[in-house]
């Protein structure tokens, strides 16, 4: 027996009628507009809202989420996601967020077998094994996931400067920068890893850097 959904219509009538009565101009403003100054790449994981996360109203963030926010450069997806944020919405801020206690990274670290997502998760082991020693001095099991979910943030951060879209953009003098940040489920708060970037080279030198970090 299927579960109903009925309810999450339900939902969506009285949140419709909420907003309407709070302000009778919020989905007509929504319709006439996109202009968002932000990208968010973030983890499909249900409880990181990326809106939510930063006080901001839908058409403020336009929003790129997958399995323990990876980019890389064979991933379509990804990849037209951000052209159009920087081509067409001239985005000034990309931000890639990771979360503590993600659940891709926790099994990248362990080598968990999950099934098809175990070729996803390799991109996230091949930033495990080359920062390996430094994550093995980290005693316990959950601080070294914590660890490797910031690095692999960070190191996202380098793979979406390096793609032919940020490098084109920043060729022509366009204002986009990239940011890593990684959020906490447990307070809420948003960590700044300290790897912003206006050029590649910026990139791989404040990686390079926030990595050797203890």
């Amino acid at each position: 027996m299927h579960q109903s959904i009925e309810h999450l219509f339900t939902n969506n009538k009285n949140w419709s009628e909420r907003m309407h009565a709070e302000d009778p101009d919020y989905f007509r403003r929504l319709v006439n507009q996109q202009t968002p100054e932000y990208l968010w790449i973030g983890c499909s994981d249900s409880r990181v809202p990326a809106n939510q996360v930063v006080g901001l109203a839908p058409g403020e963030v336009f929003v790129h989420r997958n399995i323990a926010n990876v980019v890389v450069h064979t991933d379509l997806n990804a990849l037209s996601v951000i052209h159009y944020a920087v081509e067409m919405l001239r985005v000034k801020h990309i931000l890639v967020v990771g979360h503590y206690g993600c659940g891709g990274v926790k099994a990248a670290m362990n080598d968990n077998k999950t099934g098809l997502t175990d070729n996803w998760l390799r991109h996230i082991q091949d930033v495990r094994d080359r920062h390996l020693d430094r994550l093995e001095r980290i005693d316990d099991p959950a601080a070294r996931a914590n660890r490797l979910c910031e690095l692999n943030a960070m190191h996202q951060v380098v793979n979406v400067c390096q793609t032919s879209v940020l490098r084109e953009a920043w060729q022509r003098g366009q204002n986009v920068t990239v940011h890593g940040w990684c959020y906490s489920l447990e307070d809420g708060l948003v960590r700044d890893l300290a790897v912003s970037a206006g050029s590649r080279e910026e990139a791989v030198e404040r990686y390079r850097d926030a990595a050797e970090r203890d």
